[in-house]
């Protein structure tokens, strides 16, 4: 996910709790480049049903 460099910390942390809250990713990672854009990686959230049967959550 790319946010460009107008966006404020404060809707880049709003637009991220969107996808985690109604998509269920988690956030792994975020880049701040020196032009001000941000590069935001996310993860789906680990669950019982995305697990391998056998191994622990």
């Amino acid at each position: 996910m790319h946010l460009p460099p107008g966006v404020s910390r404060r809707a880049a942390a709003i637009q991220l709790s969107i996808h985690a809250e109604f998509a269920g990713w988690e956030l792994r990672n975020v880049r701040l480049y020196a032009d001000g854009t941000r590069r935001v990686w996310l993860r789906r959230k680990k669950t019982a049903e995305t697990l391998p049967a056998g191994l622990p959550t």
